[in-house]
């Protein structure tokens, strides 16, 4: 499970301004994480606009990162949903070829019992002989995934291998590192509560700014992994400012304006998402000059 820790990240989906699939600007991304340092790729997580996203454009990407990454780093591809029939059906008849890893998020709006959301993991899990990432994320889900329903399944199925644990609860994120199997990976799905997670046992991070910001971010994913926290503390301070603004009127309008002032792609979103304010647009620009990221 090396293969997932370290620094991951939720690639958005970049569009053109008809709103087409920018497949260039797909491949300058997936370039541009390489080249900073970026340990995994997660394919159609929140950041890339799933719910807008038909299941063939969905197969395009995923075949289009693919090819561009050429192996040269893990892929994780989400697969989830609040329907389990689906989600199992999905990882049965999908081709997963090349995909090293599944994240399934938590499900959102029927807010399942903790056992629900056990059993809809029991069959997650003997869907698919590929290792699975479980997504809390309670913030999207109105459902927390208590740390007692997490350690359940860690310690139950051998395929479910880590968490991305975005609860924003540091307290339920140290039950979970201090009870956990060995073996079992604690993920920040929190870009600015990566490092404090990290010290408390974590193993890394699925992140947003990461793809914007990645040589700086992996160094102090990388750094706080062994331990330099002065080192960490430095690269976490320098991203802290720009990584709130990034999520200030919502997620992916944040990074993508990032990565537009990068020149990597452009800030087009599918509705109902809308790209943010001029405002918010220039503060980040400012930002990014400011600290040279």
């Amino acid at each position: 499970m090396k293969k997932i820790s370290g620094s991951g990240v939720a690639l958005v989906t970049p569009f053109l301004e008809g709103g087409d699939i920018d497949f260039e600007g797909l491949t300058k991304l997936v370039n541009h994480c390489f080249d900073g340092g970026i340990d995994y790729l997660v394919v159609m997580g929140t950041t890339a606009e799933n719910p807008v996203l038909q299941s063939d454009e969905k197969l395009a990407i995923l075949a289009h990162v693919i090819k561009v990454n050429a192996k040269k780093l893990p892929i994780v591809y989400g697969i989830g949903g609040n329907c389990t029939a689906e989600v199992t059906a999905a990882l049965k008849s999908t081709n997963l070829d090349g995909v090293d890893a599944i994240l399934s998020v938590s499900p959102y709006y029927n807010k399942p019992t903790q056992e629900g959301v056990y059993q809809h993991f029991k069959a997650v899990s003997e869907s698919t002989n590929l290792p699975i990432i479980v997504y809390n994320v309670p913030g999207r889900t109105s459902s927390n995934m208590q740390a007692e329903t997490t350690l359940r399944l860690a310690h139950d199925f051998d395929n479910i291998v880590a968490i991305k644990e975005a609860s924003g609860e540091l307290e339920q994120v140290m039950k979970i590192c201090n009870e956990r199997p060995s073996d079992f990976l604690v993920i920040s799905g929190d870009d600015n509560l990566t490092l404090p997670m990290i010290a408390s046992g974590g193993n890394g991070v699925i992140s947003v700014s990461g793809q914007a910001f990645p040589a700086t971010f992996s160094q102090m994913v990388n750094a706080a992994i062994e331990g330099d926290f002065v080192t960490a503390r430095q690269a976490h301070y320098k991203l802290f400012e720009v990584t709130k603004m990034l999520f200030a009127e919502g997620n992916p309008g944040g990074v993508k304006a990032a990565l537009h002032h990068k020149g990597i792609c452009g800030k087009y979103m599918r509705l109902p998402l809308w790209p943010i304010s001029k405002e918010l647009e220039e503060s980040i620009s400012k930002e990014i000059l400011k600290h040279d990221l």
